[in-house]
């Protein structure tokens, strides 16, 4: 999962990811991506209005 992570913050496309790591699928890059993302929404709890 970081793996991917770091290779797509590094500037890496799918194409490229897919050739160092050619067991990847393009659905499973998306899915990582999908999955850092959310985690990075959940770091920050929304805050109530008072």
């Amino acid at each position: 999962m970081s793996i991917i992570l770091d290779a797509l913050a590094d500037g890496m496309t799918e194409g490229k990811i897919r050739l160092e790591y050619p067991t990847l699928t393009v659905d499973g890059i998306q899915a990582a991506a999908a999955y850092g993302a959310e985690l990075a929404r959940d770091e920050y709890p929304a805050v109530a209005a008072p």
